[in-house]
């Protein structure tokens, strides 16, 4: 079960209601909803309403595996965008507040008797008028994450937050103490730690079907949106029909809106997104940190391939994490790659074996496990693999990633990838960022202290400047 908050107080009701029962002779009581869950717990009967905030491409996406559970309801949205074409990214969509609204109306109206969805641009206002939500799911650029899902939790609200769940580290650690405060029900956006391809490579190499593993690998293929990018925009152009420019902005300092920087693009963009690593990090180094139970990493250097400068990310990365806190009593080192670099073929691989175009290798002294975009766990030598006694089924199976999430709310077992996990996975994530954003410094993190050692200039990339009104508070 999740941390509950106020732990005293809770126990404190939960006697008092045993001693009132003790002392009555029915034999029939209704339980407050405080005494059976935490705070904003919703009993198992009910519906969750959820709010969305961001309905773009993959607020859009999220919209329609929301809309797949019986017991949970879509009741409002906010996005400062009216419309956003995606159907030339991979979204092949057409998304915004209107053609959403109109998808989930659609959705409900044979449902539920005269259903409107409400929406609004500015998510505060949402949160402050609708006092039926229960939770919010947020869908934005990364920018906005940790201030929506803050807000959110300060309002009392579950929350399921898009990876990585926020910007920059300060943010991170603000996020996981607020979880373990409040008690609320979190899910990060890693979708791939819910399938059971994770959880059976956790389960390998926690049984040390490989053995002794010291190293681990990553890649993926992604790389910039626009490769060729040199400095920020230096005009505007035309801004989309009721896209409030502003509120899309969030804390990011106040610029003429340019195409390059949405829908999708605002990626390639330090100010808005975190390149490929931001991307890509909390789902392809989830298997290592689960399986590991890794902690702060001492060392981080991240190198840049291509053009980047304070402004634009990278076309591809190399990285090379050393960790000295993990369950194997050993340290483990983490080397990771994107636009299309890959690790050498291991010896143990057989001839002719291609790397899968995304895929994390881990290096054990009997042998290796390589994961592709299903996650399931291959092992090599291939006689290592037939002749090796079979994992146990230790870990809990996932009935899928909302799924977790909507139970947790309803009182059960706190979501596999919660913000207490995923704060510390999106730390490690933005490490990389950060050595990356100091053009390849090598980091010597003290974790204690929030500090890059020796390196002040790294504080600004730590903890970020905001607009006024955006603080985290």
């Amino acid at each position: 079960m999740r941390e509950q908050p106020n732990k005293k107080e809770t126990n404190d009701s939960r006697r008092q209601f045993v001693k009132a029962a003790s002392l009555t002779a029915a034999g029939f009581f209704i339980v407050p909803r405080f005494v059976l869950g935490g705070q904003g717990y919703v009993a198992p009967s009910d519906k969750v309403n959820v709010g969305m905030v961001g309905v773009g491409g993959k607020g859009r996406q999220n919209a329609l595996d929301l809309m797949k559970l019986d017991d949970v309801q879509i009741t409002a949205i906010a996005d400062p965008g009216e419309y956003w074409d995606l159907a030339n990214f991979y979204y092949r969509s057409i998304a915004g507040r209107g053609p959403v609204k109109r998808l989930i109306e659609g959705h409900y109206e044979d449902k539920t008797e005269n259903f409107t969805l409400n929406e609004y641009l500015d998510f505060r206002e949402m949160l402050e008028k609708e006092k039926g939500l229960d939770a919010i799911c947020c869908s934005t650029p990364d920018n906005t994450h940790a201030f929506v899902t803050y807000a959110s939790m300060k309002s009392g609200k579950h929350v399921y937050c898009e990876k990585p769940l926020t910007h920059n580290i300060w943010e991170a650690r603000m996020i996981k103490q607020l979880t373990k405060e409040t008690g609320l029900a979190t899910q990060m956006g890693n979708v791939g730690h819910s399938t059971d391809g994770i959880r059976q490579t956790v389960e390998y190499l926690r049984a040390g079907a490989i053995g002794e593993v010291r190293e681990t690998h990553s890649w993926v293929p992604a790389s910039r949106w626009i490769p060729e990018l040199r400095g920020l925009p230096t005009t505007g152009t035309t801004k989309p029909h009721g896209l409030d420019w502003d509120l899309w902005l969030g804390p990011s300092a106040n610029r003429p809106y340019h195409e390059w920087y949405s829908p999708v693009t605002w990626r390639d963009f330090w100010d808005f997104g975190c390149g490929a690593l931001g991307d890509f990090g909390c789902h392809d180094m989830d298997a290592a940190t689960w399986a590991f139970e890794l902690g702060y990493p001492e060392t981080i250097e991240v190198f840049p391939a291509g053009f980047s400068n304070e402004h634009i990310a990278p076309y591809g990365e190399i990285g090379y994490y050393r960790f000295p806190e993990n369950n194997t009593g050993k340290p483990i080192d983490l080397t990771w790659y994107s636009g299309g670099v890959k690790p050498p073929l291991h010896p143990s691989l057989p001839q002719g074996y291609q790397w899968p175009s995304r895929g994390t290798l881990f290096v054990g002294d009997k042998g290796i496990i390589v994961n592709g975009g299903d996650r399931v766990p291959h092992v090599f030598p291939e006689s290592l693999a037939t002749s090796m006694k079979q994992p146990k089924e230790v870990i809990p199976r996932s009935k899928g990633h909302f799924r977790d999430w909507v139970d947790a709310i309803k009182g059960g077992p706190a979501a596999s990838a919660n913000f207490e996990y995923g704060a510390h996975l999106t730390e490690i994530t933005l490490l990389g960022v950060l050595s990356l954003r100091m053009r390849g410094q090598k980091i010597h993190w003290d974790s204690q202290n929030l500090k890059a050692k020796g390196l002040d200039a790294a504080d600004a990339y730590i903890k970020e400047p905001v607009r006024p009104g955006w603080e985290m508070s």
